[in-house]
Parts: structure tokens; C-alpha cells; sequence
């Protein structure tokens, strides 16, 4: 199916399918509500057939086809049977969204080298299983939408972090050698990026930590919607890169310039920041780190309350026409005033 252009080159959702991998919960949850809203027919893949079903329901609520598709993204051949059942059931994948996920929050001497490992081959290798399957679709049709949800973290690793933040990297690194790949073969198939900010999803209630303390995002945080629109966005205008929310901005320019201040910064502050103030045993609570929890806990986590439901940042990122004229009509106004 190709892609249906309308006005300025602005790529159309409506009767696309879309797959979005950790579909079941957070980001991805939210992102396949944003979706279906815009007219996207879903297939959705994670590992807790219980939280995909009720994600699918939400699909069909909106009046767009869902498809169920349980497997472990670490599984290349399991990702591969997900994407064949879904083309079966809704017809050629025109857009592919990474979002799976999983971390161990703790600093590295408390980490295991099977927990490095786990995180490793769900967050990095998922993606990349997730980008192979993709292209084995898009590249012989020349058309197509990867989209890989990425993270301020992908550019600046912070304490109790390093099992993500690597992982982050790494897709990176990847999908700057993939980028350059598809344009030496003048490809159609687009990649894009989006970097993320803190945000307010049940992953830090079911994150593996040795912390006492309850994990938190570090603040600013963001409701899992501001994600969601930007990832939507991205997947209908893809270009190279998309950072989303203005601590992300600070966060990947301040490792740009001013790098070894980040470090003593985060070094003083950062682990703080990302525990809340309620006592937790991090020996009796579930974890998704091996394998779903159960229950359908949706898209939020425990911090609504603290959570920016909007980024103005993003508000301008994409009216940048808007801000320009505006911007101008402000010049010519201020030159006018001192003639």
C-alpha cells in the first residue's frame, strides 16, 4: 500500500498499517491509541497476550482493525511469525514502530551480567530484529516508515542507568549505519528518530532496581501522550531526527558542549533524582525484566500528578513555519518602531 500524499508532501494514516512492538503498555500503548485515532488499522506486539488484547479493543473502539500479536522481541523468529500474522490479518506493514523496552534500575557493580545481557537483547537487538523484519517488507516494495523510539539517553548516559543508556546508544550507532546504508541504494524506506524525555509510564513501577527507594523518571516528566504524538508525527513526516521536550533539548546539547560538567552534575544530583519518596522492597515487588506482570496497567504510571500533559517545545518543533513568519512580523515590527 503506498503511501497517500496530501497538501505539502504530509503522509496520511488513515487506512495505513501500522505495527508498534511493546504495544501493551506506556509509550507504545499510548502511541496505538494515537493511531487508531488518526485512522491507522494496528498490530500490536509485546509479550503479555492479556495487555495486547485490551490495547486491541481500544483499536477497534476508535473503528480501525486490530491485530494480535504475541512475541518476544529478543526472538528474530518470533518477531518474524508476528509480522506474518499480521500481514495475513490486516495486509503490508506501511510503518514500523521500536518501542519495546526493558531496564534494570541500579548502578553497575549491583547489576548482573545476565541482567546486561537481558536489557541488551530486548531494547538494542529487539530493535534491531524489529528494523530486519521491517526492511525484508519494505525494501523490495521501495516504500515505507521505520520509526525507532529513542531516548535524551541515547546521547548522555546518567547514573543507574547504564543498562538502558547503552542500549540506547547502540541503536544510535545503528541506525546512523542503517540511514547510510538505505541512501547509498537511493531507497525509499525512511528511518527517523525520536529522542524522549521523562515520562510518566507503568515501566517504573515494574522496573528491576536494588533501590529502596520507588524509581521515578528523572523530572521534568512528560505524560506518555507527548510521545505518542510525536511518534505519530514522525511516522508521517520522517526526517532525520525528532527531540522531544525541552530537558531533552538541554540534555543532548549539554553533553555536546559541555560534557565534562554533566558529569559532575549528574554525578551530584542524578541518582536523587530519579527516586520518589515512598519506601519500597525491591526483593518482593514483580518485575518485567523476564517476563510480563500481570494485569493491565496502560499507558500511565504512578506520577499523573506531577506529569506535563504538553511540551511547548514540540509545539514549536512542529510550527516551525508558524514561528518563523511570527519571528519575522516581530523584526520588521521592532525595525519599524526604531525608524
Amino acid at each position: 500500500m503506498r503511501v497517500v500524499v496530501a497538501g505539502k508532501g504530509q503522509a496520511m494514516l488513515k487506512g495505513k498499517v501500522v505495527v508498534v512492538t511493546g504495544a501493551s503498555a506506556g509509550v507504545g500503548r499510548a502511541t496505538v491509541r494515537e493511531l487508531a485515532r488518526q485512522g491507522a488499522d494496528v498490530g500490536l506486539i509485546a509479550r503479555g497476550p492479556e495487555r495486547l488484547e485490551a490495547a486491541a479493543e481500544e483499536v477497534r473502539a476508535a473503528g480501525r482493525r486490530a491485530c494480535v500479536a504475541p512475541a518476544d522481541v529478543s526472538d528474530a523468529a518470533a518477531l518474524e511469525r508476528a509480522a506474518q500474522r499480521i500481514e495475513q490479518a490486516l495486509g503490508p506493514i506501511d510503518v514500523w514502530i521500536n518501542s519495546a523496552m526493558t531496564a534494570v534500575l541500579a548502578e553497575v557493580t549491583d547489576t548482573s551480567p545476565d541482567e546486561f545481557r537481558r536489557v541488551t537483547e530486548v531494547t538494542y537487538l529487539g530493535s534491531v530484529h524489529g528494523v530486519q523484519v521491517a526492511l525484508r517488507r519494505m525494501l523490495p516494495r521501495d516504500e515505507g516508515v521505520i520509526v525507532q523510539v529513542g531516548s535524551a539517553l541515547a546521547r548522555r548516559g546518567i547514573p543507574l542507568q547504564a543498562t538502558y543508556c547503552a542500549s540506547k546508544h547502540a541503536i544510535k550507532g545503528f541506525a546512523d549505519s542503517l540511514r547510510a546504508e538505505l541512501l547509498h541504494r537511493n531507497a525509499n524506506v525512511r528511518l527517523t528518530l525520536v529522542q524522549l524525555p521523562g515520562l510518566n509510564t507503568p515501566q517504573f513501577g515494574w522496573v528491576r532496581t536494588r533501590l529502596r527507594r520507588h524509581p521515578q523518571p528523572v523530572p521534568p516528566i512528560y505524560q506518555p501522550e507527548v510521545a505518542a504524538r510525536a511518534i505519530v508525527h514522525a511516522a508521517q513526516h520522517p526526517r532525520r531526527e525528532y527531540w522531544v521536550g525541552g530537558s531533552t533539548v538541554y540534555t543532548i546539547l549539554g553533553e555536546k558542549f559541555v560534557s565534562g560538567l554533566m558529569d559532575r552534575y549528574l554525578a551530584r544530583t542524578n541518582e536523587q533524582a530519579q527516586q520518589a519518596d515512598v519506601r519500597i522492597d525491591p526483593e518482593q515487588r514483580d518485575d518485567n525484566l523476564f517476563a510480563p506482570p500481570s494485569g493491565d496497567r496502560g499507558a500511565h504510571g504512578r506520577f499523573d500528578e506531577q506529569a506535563h500533559p504538553r511540551s511547548p517545545q514540540w509545539w514549536l518543533n512542529t510550527h516551525r513555519p508558524l514561528v518563523a513568519a511570527t519571528a519575522a512580523g516581530v523584526a520588521v515590527a521592532v525595525a519599524a518602531t526604531r525608524r
